[in-house]
């Protein structure tokens, strides 16, 4: 019988074994097996990112990175170890031979002993932990190793201490940082330190007698004085901190600098706690000899003491009882230099302010006439015209435009240059009618073709006049010859496999694919198993490992938006929030503006870029990428080129005396090309940056004046108005080709206004010079109007306009059935003494997705007209007979499809009813035509054609009805009124 247990019989004995030698083995395979894994998952990356410099040929970028971060992390890790290691084994060496007999020892000796045969582990692992923590934390600081390295003087001197600015910028960040390391050093030797001597006796908590031993005195003293000498070193450059210290005051938000206080208290006391902490720290060190902690915990107290007394009631007392009772006399000499610095560091202090009426004397004729000289007023708003050149220059649904176009300029067939808005036909993978991974990475690998149509004028159908369009590319771009193909483009995000046996989609010609095999250096080679291997754990896509659509000749192509290429081969540099598009020498380059920037520019005041640069406009993809977001020095030092087929990326030196750029040129030598090496025709395309002009507008709302009293009461401050049609959101500068008044001819400017503070009356007007070939390249000019004025702002000529009876009712008509009402950009002009405001108004009919140039609005000083075209607007306005216009352009169907508009009419009073309605039914028969052939360009064609038939057809009615006439009449009376 077996044995029975109280509870009943036992159970059956489990022997429980060692593994056998097979689960061993499989054990350990799997394990290697994991840290290999591990191991290749970070080599890909590293791996992946030489590849991808390589094939960029700025590879010096990443070694120079790389070998800066290793180097900061080996030096700085193994000092933070070699310190913390040193002062460990130090306590333990300077132990008491024996521990006194207490009841706190005894609790004690469990962790000695449990330490003993481990305390060389436990010491290195200590050691590495700290070097490893403080190696990563010096590795981020490679931008300011760099730049102390290869500091360039900028040659201005700051107002109170006479140092170079360079010393600021480059050599204080530098000094700070060690400053920063040495402090958590002697902390965490300190710590450490007496951590191990209370462990082994030197120090004492609760044991009675003395409460550490002569060692552990000395050592701890010594470390404590490492600590007070690191605080009066902090205490110095402090004083110099000033120069550069941000704070609250009412003159300005974001004051940067000293103040009065700052110079007659702040000093001082920094300079006097400077002496106080040096001879504390001197009697710390005494202790060696002294052993003995009364005078450095007298003199410890004294410094803390002087700290609250001192560094802070002293100041308390001046500001109260000096500086308030008179405050804008004493602080008149700081906000004088603040002003000049601030205007200095942004590169305003050269902005030419003049006085404008706002009225003009000139006759009528004389307005009508200058407002057909002083600027090419811009009708095609690039902010709202996108759908139009999605729905006529799709072409397919695999394409697709930015949502905010760009501006350019272009030389019509005479020569003449005009305004034109351009855009890319990029590639858009979430139109692809059938989705999968061949597809999407290999077949649909590119865009084709730009689009640009005129600024200043229309189609007859109110669409954009197109002078490149179509597949193949037709226009006067496309004349000349130029590479179509976009691989690199703002909406091209995915990764795309080229050149190898898979065929790539290039466009559709009628009813047939043309292919193309990539044939550009572009991208990294799949040639090798290890490439391939490693894009697969960088992409996590297992297919790029054994696909058969790779093969000899493949390449990837990724990091494609011109932002992200330009900020990876130059992370030193704040990159523009808009690159644009421009057709030179045959290719298209994409043109991105960047910056180099500080927050360490003396007395110049801080902003903030990510909010100074944002407007009614800015959305994820047209918002700025800065290094610094928080800075007090800007330029736009560097114009860099993306080519839009090769990917290749240039980086061009533009401002040659910017000591920032100088710097990082010689810490990346050959990076950046000379400004002798930009072409002419590369030149044309330059404009002055929109976040450049954003920054400087924001300053120069406090920063236009140079008197301080006139600072200090801010009776002179401005402020950026809101966009009209956009509440909420400060309205975007516009490009506009116009001549101030000092100007002889027009130039492409960067124009905005600014209300008086707190009112929606016109403050001042602003325009850049934006034209690179210009000599005149980046001059600011301001028309500042009288205090007092009551000339309209741009909110208030839109609350004008839409609270005109006369206009609400076109607008109600334009309305009819459906269809919405878009407000284009407001654009501002100087004419004559005057502001003339000129927008144009689009509308989106029922069943159609994109807007049509119907009318256009133009306000001077009391007079408002609203018409079909610009010229009848002006005319009407000025109350004078223009020149006759040109007729407009009729947009032709993109190539490949069937023209379905019929003829335009020359106007909707000439046309009859019964045309329109035969127009209709053709319109209506060739879209059901379209649907039976599931031809959708063309039936979406149709329907816009029917819709505009039926407009014109109503609009013929209410005229022969009198009602056209009835309004044209009150425009008339009351223009004679």
């Amino acid at each position: 019988m077996p044995d029975r247990g109280p509870g009943g019989p036992s159970g059956p004995r489990i022997s429980v074994g060692r593994p056998s030698r097979r689960a061993k083995t499989l054990l350990m395979t799997v394990g290697a097996l994991a840290v290999l894994a591990m191991l290749f998952v970070m080599f890909a990356g590293f791996w992946t990112d030489w590849l991808w410099y390589r094939s960029v040929r700025y590879t010096t970028v990443f070694t120079t990175t790389l070998w800066t971060k290793i180097g900061m992390f080996a030096v700085f890790g193994l000092l933070m170890a070699a310190a913390v290691g040193f002062n460990i084994w130090l306590a333990h060496r300077l132990r008491p031979p024996l521990s006194a007999m207490s009841l706190e020892q005894q609790s004690l000796d469990r962790y000695r002993m449990g330490i003993a045969p481990y305390k060389k582990w436990v010491l290195l692992g200590v050691t590495a932990l700290v070097g490893l923590i403080a190696g990563a934390s010096a590795a981020g600081q490679w931008r300011t190793w760099l730049m102390w390295v290869n500091a360039v003087p900028f040659g201005t001197a700051d107002p109170q201490f006479g140092k170079d600015v360079a010393f600021y910028a480059f050599d204080l960040p530098w000094y700070r940082f060690l400053l920063s390391f040495g402090f958590a050093a002697a902390v965490l030797s300190l710590l450490a330190a007496g951590l191990v001597h209370y462990l082994y006796g030197g120090l004492r908590l609760t044991t009675p007698g003395a409460r550490a031993t002569s060692q552990a005195t000395g050592h701890l003293s010594v470390l404590l004085g490492v600590f007070v000498a690191l605080k009066a070193v902090a205490y110095w450059l402090d004083r110099y901190g000033l120069a550069v210290k941000s704070g609250d005051f009412k003159a300005t938000d974001n004051w940067t600098g000293l103040r009065y206080v700052d110079a007659n208290a702040y000093l001082p006391a920094k300079t006097i706690l400077f002496f106080i902490a040096a001879i504390c720290a001197v009697l710390f060190f005494a202790t060696l000899w002294r052993r003995t902690w009364q005078l450095p915990v007298i003199g410890f107290g004294l410094m803390v003491l002087s700290a609250i007394l001192i560094g802070g009631l002293y100041p308390a007392i001046v500001q109260k009882f000096q500086v308030q009772p008179n405050e804008q006399a004493k602080e008149a000499p700081y906000i004088k230099k603040n002003i000049d610095a601030t205007r200095d560091a942004y590169d305003i202090d050269d902005a030419k302010v003049s006085n404008y009426s706002g009225e003009s004397e000139a006759s009528n004729e004389e307005l009508r006439d200058a407002a057909d000289t002083t600027a090419s007023i811009r009708l095609l708003d690039p902010n709202v015209v996108s759908p139009s050149f999605q729905q006529l220059q799709q072409v397919r649904s695999y394409y697709q435009f930015p949502a905010t176009l760009d501006v350019d300029r272009y030389a019509t067939e005479d020569g003449e240059e005009q305004d034109t808005v351009v855009g890319l036909r990029e590639i858009n993978i979430n139109g692809i009618t059938e989705r999968n991974w061949i597809n999407d990475h290999f077949k649909y690998t590119h865009g084709f073709g730009m689009v640009a149509g005129k600024g200043t004028e229309v189609a007859s159908t109110g669409a954009p006049a197109f002078i490149e369009k179509n597949l193949p590319p037709e226009g006067e771009l496309a004349e000349d010859g130029y590479e179509p193909r976009v691989y690199y483009g703002e909406k091209t995000t995915q990764y795309s496999i080229v050149g190898g046996p898979q065929k790539e989609l290039d466009y559709i010609a009628g009813s047939e694919e043309k292919t193309y095999s990539y044939k550009g250096d572009s991208g990294v080679s799949l040639g090798g198993m290890v490439n391939r291997a490693a894009y697969a754990v960088a992409f996590n896509e297992p297919q790029i490992l054994y696909s058969g659509a790779i093969g000899e000749g493949s390449r990837i192509l990724y990091n494609r938006t011109p932002k992200e290429r330009v900020e990876a081969v130059a992370p030193w540099l704040t990159i523009d929030g808009d690159p644009y598009p421009a057709v030179v020498d045959g290719r298209i380059q994409w043109i991105v503006d960047a910056y180099t920037t500080t927050n360490q520019y003396p007395y110049s005041s801080r902003t903030t870029l990510g909010e100074t640069t944002a407007d009614a406009l800015t959305d994820g993809q047209r918002a700025v990428i800065a290094q610094q977001n928080r800075v007090n020095y800007i330029r736009n030092s560097v114009k860099a080129t993306v080519d839009a087929y090769s990917g290749e990326v240039k980086l061009y030196e533009w401002d040659t005396r910017d000591p920032m750029l100088k710097t990082w040129m010689k810490a990346f030598p050959g990076t950046v090309e000379p400004k002798s090496e930009i072409s002419d025709s590369l030149v044309d395309h330059f404009r002055y940056p929109q976040d450049l002009f954003k920054v400087q507008r924001e300053l120069l709302t406090r920063y236009h004046v140079t008197s301080a009293s006139q600072f200090y009461s801010g009776s002179e401050r401005w402020q950026v108005p809101d966009d009209p049609t956009q509440k909420g959101n400060a309205v975007p500068p516009y490009y506009l080709s116009m001549k101030m008044p000092d100007q002889e001819e027009q130039t492409f400017s960067l124009t905005t206004t600014f209300n008086p503070s707190g009112r929606e009356t016109l403050g001042a007007f602003m325009a850049v010079n934006a034209d690179a070939r210009s000599d005149d390249y980046g001059t600011i000019r301001i028309l500042k109007l009288p205090s007092n004025t009551t000339v309209s702002g741009p909110q208030q000529v839109q609350s004008r306009f839409n609270s005109d009876t006369d206009i609400a009712n076109e607008i109600n008509i334009l309305r009819r059935g459906d269809s919405e009402v878009e407000y284009g950009n407001l654009l501002t002009v100087p004419l004559e003494g005057g502001l003339l405001y000129v927008e144009p108004v689009y509308v989106r009919g029922a069943g159609t997705n994109y807007p049509l140039l119907r009318k256009v609005l133009v306000t001077y000083g009391e007079e408002t007209a609203f018409e079909d075209t610009l010229g009848e607007a002006l005319n009407a306005v000025f109350g004078v007979e223009g020149s006759e216009e040109p007729p407009a352009e009729t947009e032709e169907p993109p190539a490949g499809e069937e023209d379905t508009t019929p003829p335009p009419a020359e106007g909707s009073g000439d046309a009859t009813v019964q045309e329109a309605l035969q127009d209709a039914q053709e319109a209506f028969e060739a879209g059901q035509e379209a649907l039976g052939n599931q031809d959708w360009d063309a039936y979406g064609q149709a329907q816009q054609d029917l819709e505009d038939a039926l407009e014109r057809a109503a609009e013929a009615e209410q005229s022969a009805g009198g009602g056209g006439g009835s309004d044209n009449r009150n425009d008339e009376g009351r223009r004679e009124e």
